[in-house]
């Protein structure tokens, strides 16, 4: 059953008390030493969208058997990819790459309407892996086009969310990613002008850009509700709540990761002396810790939490084996399996089935 994204109670953040390690000497120069700790945010990783997602790839593996083909990365995180791939996950960038009446699943930025007719006119099985809270924008846009609105969408240009998005009224949606772009926007009634943003974005930046545009059109409308998914919000306020706190905080996260690289800026804006975001613990540089205390730690929403352990235990093996919680939300958000998905797992709850 799906779960209203506000399904997030806030909790206190954990009290930071200066800690010393055990055996700590007391001269000035192994102060250092004495304090390292690791503050390790909470939430961080896998949000609700990216568990549904990868979890329909999963399902449709021992379901359906490989190869199972998916558009695009299905989230944004080289690690889960290349899990995938070892179990017969093909990855492709577009549906015209998938064999004629095979099985594709659409990743969880979604897909425009285009997309969904090509795959169509090739006969393809479709499970779309789409996260409801992008798919909650897509019916935006398509409740705004149809009242006539020109519609300014805040975002990153070439974010696979971003396109899947604007397909879905081309003629009615307007790109604004940098703030030089506020000046290029071009609307027939400026009464009649509406802000939606791509869900992964930094809250700070998305209501900057929206200040900006409001100064160009007063009466600029928002969205019924936020669309910066609850997820990317809750693991923001969580790096605030401890970064000031920090010498250096790693996210770990991919590169293609917007939510991810949106943590290391937010984390530099709120106070850290330095942020570095990494895939895994092999990425983490040596030189990153020097003069060096108190280390922040999270990830990005579509990052396991197994490679967050993996960079606890590179810590802990160079002294930083003092790990406190800061706990800013408790998420119980979860989203039930694509539909295409759920009446074949119903109709086949035991066996495994290729795909015809």
């Amino acid at each position: 059953m799906t779960t209203s994204p506000q399904a997030t109670e806030p909790a206190n953040s954990a009290d930071h008390a200066d800690q010393a390690g055990p055996g700590a000497a007391p001269d000035a120069t192994n102060s250092a030493a004495a304090q390292k700790r690791v503050l390790l945010a909470k939430p961080r990783g896998y949000c609700a969208g990216v568990d549904r997602a990868v979890d329909t790839v999963e399902k449709a593996l021992e379901t359906y058997g490989p190869p199972v083909y998916v558009r695009k990365e299905i989230v944004h995180n080289k690690h889960v990819v290349q899990t995938l791939e070892e179990r017969g996950v093909i990855f492709v960038e577009e549906a015209s790459e998938v064999p004629e009446g095979a099985l594709v699943v659409f990743s969880a930025h979604g897909v425009s309407p285009a997309v969904h007719e090509e795959a169509k006119n090739r006969n393809l099985r479709t499970i779309d892996a789409t996260c409801p809270l992008v798919t909650k924008v897509h019916k935006e846009v398509n409740r705004f086009a149809r009242d006539d609105y020109d519609i300014l969408l805040i975002g990153h240009e070439g974010h696979e969310e971003v396109e899947g998005t604007s397909g879905e009224a081309p003629d009615r949606v307007q790109l604004v990613d940098k703030p030089e772009d506020v000046d290029k926007v071009d609307v027939r009634d400026p009464n009649k002008v509406v802000w939606l943003s791509q869900t992964t974005l930094s809250v700070d930046e998305t209501m900057e850009r929206v200040d900006q545009i409001k100064d160009r059109f007063p009466d600029l409308q928002a969205p019924p509700s936020d669309d910066i998914c609850y997820a990317t919000s809750n693991r923001q306020v969580a790096v605030k709540a401890m970064a000031a706190e920090c010498d250096l905080v790693l996210v770990v996260g991919s590169q293609n990761s917007s939510n991810s690289k949106r943590l290391v800026e937010v984390a530099m804006q709120a106070g850290a002396t330095d942020a570095h975001l990494v895939d895994s613990a092999e990425q983490i540089e040596e030189s990153w810790f020097d003069d060096v205390s108190t280390v922040g730690v999270t990830s990005g929403a579509s990052v396991p939490d197994v490679l967050v352990m993996q960079v606890l235990d590179h810590l802990a093996e160079r002294g930083w084996g003092d790990v406190e919680e800061v706990t800013t939300a408790n998420e119980k958000v979860s989203f039930a399996l694509p539909r295409e998905l759920r009446k074949d797992l119903k109709d086949n709850p035991d066996s495994p089935k290729g795909v015809r």
